[in-house]
């Protein structure tokens, strides 16, 4: 049903289905096989549907990062949710008060997956974009446009000032940043000095 109802709304403008929760490549090929399926439904019906549009995956699973660059052949978009990925990636439940202090997206390690995505989209003509906290990190930011994240999903009280901050860095200078980064520091605290050292 809902597919359905966003098939035929594509007929009135842009639209972009993304499936949440991939785990797996065929499990994405099967939910791009249920679209065309209502697609050619609706067709039969003779309700109209956009020519155009794209099916992309949630990346919010380990298991759909280790498989990013196979499921971009098939996916027009990734949206990394960091939330869930850091949880899952340091087993961390954020409502944990025990443990919630794995909660790091500035961990290299996970700085290592979420470039990972990005370059595995990149590669296959897909784009990449970014939902969760750290999408609005002040100090995340240099490091997600180092490592070419297409867009950028915050609250509206971060966008002014993520704006005004885009401005004055230098994607390819961070690019390199993000490199030396992931190759040499093995703490958030380490991540965060280098950013701050290079910040000013």
């Amino acid at each position: 049903t809902q597919l359905r109802a966003l098939l035929r709304a594509s007929a009135y403008g842009q639209l972009a289905i993304m499936f949440p929760m991939v785990a797996t490549v065929d499990e994405f090929q099967q939910a791009q096989r249920m679209v065309d399926q209502e697609k050619n439904r609706l067709t039969q019906e003779g309700i109209p549907v956009g020519k155009e549009y794209e099916v992309g995956a949630m990346v919010e699973i380990p298991a759909a990062v280790a498989m990013a660059d196979q499921l971009a052949q098939y996916a027009d978009f990734f949206s990394i949710g960091t939330n869930d990925l850091i949880q899952y990636s340091f087993a961390a439940d954020r409502g944990n008060e025990a443990v919630s202090y794995l909660y790091q997206p500035l961990n290299p390690a996970f700085l290592s997956l979420v470039k990972h995505v990005i370059t595995s989209a990149h590669e296959n003509g897909a784009k990449a974009a970014m939902c969760g906290e750290m999408a609005g990190d002040e100090m995340a930011l240099p490091l997600l446009m180092g490592m070419g994240l297409d867009e950028y999903s915050m609250s509206a009280t971060s966008i002014l000032r993520t704006r005004s901050m885009m401005k004055k860095l230098d994607t390819k200078e961070w690019a390199g940043y993000v490199d030396e980064i992931i190759a040499n520091c093995a703490t958030v605290e380490e991540v965060q000095d280098f950013v701050k050292s290079k910040l000013g």
